[in-house]
């Protein structure tokens, strides 16, 4: 589980941005209480946002050297896709 956290050189920033109640955010909720101490630890001098709002469709949003942003909806996601989805935003770059 540790290979599929360490983020890429060039990452500067992984944000999460989901709702704290709804049912399609479940999965994101899930992932980031299981994951978020292994990526912490893993990468501890990068911030990893995580932005809860009623109503939001959850996302991930991996900010790159030069600003350079890519973004992917988790929204239907299981908690496998939803790590999946994250490790491939963080490993590869912009």
């Amino acid at each position: 589980m540790a290979s599929k956290y360490a983020f890429a050189q060039s990452l500067k920033e992984v944000r999460f941005l989901f709702c704290q109640t709804s049912e399609q955010s479940a999965a994101v909720r899930s992932f980031i209480n299981r994951a978020y101490p292994t990526m912490k630890k893993n990468n501890p001098t990068i911030p990893i946002l995580v932005r809860e709002a009623q109503g939001t469709i959850p996302k991930v949003y991996a900010r790159y050297d030069f600003g350079t942003e890519k973004s992917q909806s988790l929204e239907g996601l299981s908690d496998k896709q939803v790590e999946d989805a994250v490790a491939g935003l963080v490993k590869d770059g912009p």
